[in-house]
Parts: C-alpha cells; sequence; structure tokens
C-alpha cells in the first residue's frame, strides 16, 4: 500500500502513531488511513453505544483499520525498509509473544535468531531516531547557497521556475481555500507548483516594510493552517522571507 494523503506526510510522528489528526480550523478528526473525518461535537453511535468525536475515531480505525500499527506494518517495503520476514517478527512482538513463541510460530526452532532479529529491529530504530534528528535540524537550518536539494532562495527564482497563469492561480486557491482565499487553508499540497502558488498568497498578509518576530509570523499563519511551522519554513525555503541566522527577526524578501 502506497496510496497515502498529503495529510499522512505533514502529520506529527504522535499524530500518525495514533492514526488520526485534529484539525483545528474545521475542528473535526481526521483518520490519516483513508481520510474519513469526524466533527467535534457530534455524538457518533457505535455497538450500541455513544462516542464523542475523538472517542469515535479510534473505534473507527479499530473497526476499519484493525490498528495504526497495522496499517504502518503492511506499507510498501521502500516506506518501510522492512521485509516481510522482519513484518511478521514485528507483528508477533505486537501481540505479546515472547521470542520463544516467536519462533515457534516462525518455524524457526530457535529463540537465539529471534533475539538477533529483535536485535536488529532496535538498531534500526536508533538509526531511525538519529536520522530523523538530521532531518529536523537541516528543515530549520537557513538554507546556504549550495544544499543536497536546490531550493530557490528568491521570489524571482519561484516565478521563473513555477510560472502560473493568474487563471491557474485562481483554480489552485479555490480547491484548497474551499472557504475563500482569507482562510483557512485545507490542506498543504506535495507539489511543488501548488505550494508556491499558496505560498505566493499568503506573503500578501505580511506588511513588506516590516521586521517579524516568529511568534509574529506564527499568528498571522495559524489564521491559515494548523500546523503553521511547515508554513513559516517553506516561506523561509521558497524565499519569499528571510530570516536572521537566530531566528530572532523575520522580513519579506523584495
Amino acid at each position: 500500500m502506497t496510496d497515502i494523503s498529503d495529510l499522512f506526510w505533514q502529520a506529527s510522528l504522535q499524530d500518525i502513531k495514533q492514526g488520526y489528526i485534529y484539525q483545528q480550523h474545521s475542528d473535526e478528526f481526521i483518520c490519516l488511513i483513508c481520510g474519513k473525518s469526524f466533527s467535534n461535537g457530534i455524538i457518533y453511535p457505535g455497538d450500541g453505544q455513544l462516542y464523542e468525536a475523538q472517542k469515535y475515531i479510534k473505534v473507527h480505525i479499530a473497526q476499519c483499520h484493525r490498528s495504526a500499527f497495522h496499517f504502518l506494518l503492511n506499507l510498501d517495503k521502500k516506506l518501510t525498509g522492512l521485509t516481510d520476514h522482519q513484518k511478521s517478527i514485528l507483528e508477533l512482538f505486537y501481540e505479546g509473544n515472547s521470542d520463544n513463541e516467536v519462533a515457534k510460530a516462525l518455524g524457526t526452532g530457535s529463540t537465539s535468531t529471534i533475539r538477533n532479529h529483535r536485535f536488529t529491529l532496535r538498531e534500526k530504530q536508533k538509526q531511525a531516531k538519529v536520522f530523523l534528528a538530521i532531518m529536523e535540524l537541516l528543515g530549520e537550518q537557513v538554507p546556504k547557497k549550495h544544499t543536497f536539494i536546490e531550493i530557490p532562495r528568491s521570489s524571482q527564482k519561484v516565478d521563473d521556475r513555477f510560472a502560473i497563469t493568474e487563471q491557474e492561480s485562481e483554480k489552485i486557491l479555490a480547491a484548497y481555500f474551499k472557504q475563500g482565499p482569507d482562510g483557512p487553508l485545507d490542506t498543504f499540497p506535495l507539489k511543488e507548483k501548488k505550494r508556491v502558488t499558496i505560498l505566493r498568497h499568503l506573503v500578501k498578509y505580511f506588511d513588506a516594510n516590516k521586521n517579524y518576530t516568529e511568534k509574529e509570523v506564527n499568528d498571522v499563519l495559524k489564521q491559515f493552517y494548523n500546523d503553521y511551522v511547515v508554513l513559516r519554513r517553506n516561506l523561509i525555503d521558497y524565499g519569499f522571507m528571510d530570516r536572521t541566522q537566530d531566528g530572532s527577526s523575520y522580513w519579506i524578501k523584495l
């Protein structure tokens, strides 16, 4: 399974673990697996009981997807990095089986082999933590002239690379600002051309002659999207905005 929504990739690690995300602007809980949403304040019936939205989405995940763990485990190997054998072992561990029980279930006949697999998986976990930290730090760093990803450093470069007609821009904004251009933003797309169109629109809400603190930038962006940090980083990355090295001051790039 590789058909994963943009919302999934924009979710925090905690959101991915629980299998759903809360969107403040729409006041609803959204399943990251299938996209089904449950509005806060509405009572949902299930199995002869009544549930508030946040509790019901957990019921929904259990009934329709078994668990977030099983959904993630069954993603394509290119996303998980796990072999089918490793997936089988992890599923047995998740069910609470001992090394001896896992060995019997898999027909290996050796608990030492399972212990070796457990050690290998823990090493992968450590590596994943380190790599995640590296990528987080990279995302927070002010882009330099040369990075391993080619990032446009000025709005003029963005315009040259992502040329778009006014009609195309209006169509994209209408698709992602369904309640009008003043917000809220439903999702932040993965396709760069759409992202740049949205960022070009959002930058209009800043005064080009003013320097902003990080909090002030956040206050402007959170009116449009719950994950305002993603918007702020992309405004920097795509050259619409710049900041001091310590992040104490932000300004629009003319």
